[in-house]
């Protein structure tokens, strides 16, 4: 039975690799999943042209890049990144009110028929309370999280990134529109590797995700297109 586009489009599959590994997944994924991550690793060793690509395959490419500098800066950058083609990039909510109005004035001095969606870091999905603690942040993590999303929303971000343990609540504070996109998703009974706070695809979609994001299990995986399929029905029964 053929899965709904609307499921392909709630998967974002993390293309933390090579060149030559990120156009292999590329070509093999296309149809099964409609975004792939463009992160540091892959965006740095290849540049604009691996957006352009990605794109050509089918795909919607969210660029995480997870912007972090002074106003002036972020926005020169978010105004390149969405002329090479991202529809969705990342920012730090860190960086404070002024840095994510000038991400979303960047991306928006750009004339494209399509928008990109600015979407801010909140607390990164492999730290846990005590590493919260340790690099000084105030108070539980899920607090954090709420002022960052709120502070973030409130200067024109288009939502936030979080764990999938936060999503209900940032689905109720930031309401129905907002983009709320959970890395740190894991098939059960897949490796954690380095996240800390996860939940399987169907956990996360029933709290509130906009788009999941899950990188090795499907990268991985013996077979990636039916680990990506295995990922993809999962949620088409969450929305069902």
């Amino acid at each position: 039975m053929p899965v709904s586009a609307d499921a392909r489009d709630r998967v974002i599959v993390a293309l933390d690799c090579s060149r030559s590994e990120a156009l292999r997944l590329g070509r093999e994924l296309a149809g099964t999943v409609g975004w792939v991550k463009v992160g540091m690793t892959l965006f740095y060793a290849c540049g604009p042209d691996i957006v352009d690509y990605l794109r050509g395959l089918g795909f919607k490419v969210f660029l995480d890049l997870k912007l972090f500098d002074i106003p002036h800066q972020v926005r020169g950058a978010a105004r390149s990144a969405v002329s090479c083609g991202a529809d969705m990039l990342s920012i730090h909510g860190l960086g404070g009110a002024a840095m994510v109005a000038a991400a979303r004035e960047g991306a928006s001095s750009v004339g494209r028929t399509s928008s990109c969606d600015i979407v801010a870091i909140t607390v990164l999905t492999s730290m846990d309370q005590a590493c919260a603690d340790s690099v000084g942040l105030a108070g539980p993590v899920d607090r954090e999280v709420a002022r960052l999303a709120s502070l973030a929303c409130a200067n024109g971000a288009d939502g936030i990134v979080c764990s999938p343990n936060e999503a209900s609540a940032m689905r109720a504070l930031l309401g129905p529109a907002a983009r709320i996109v959970c890395p740190g998703v894991r098939p059960a009974g897949s490796d954690l590797g380095d996240q800390s706070r996860v939940a399987t695809p169907a956990e996360a979609i029933a709290r509130g995700a906009s788009r999941i994001v899950v990188g090795r299990p499907i990268t991985g995986a013996d077979d990636p297109v039916a680990a990506a399929r295995a990922v993809v029905d999962e949620v088409a029964a969450a929305l069902d």
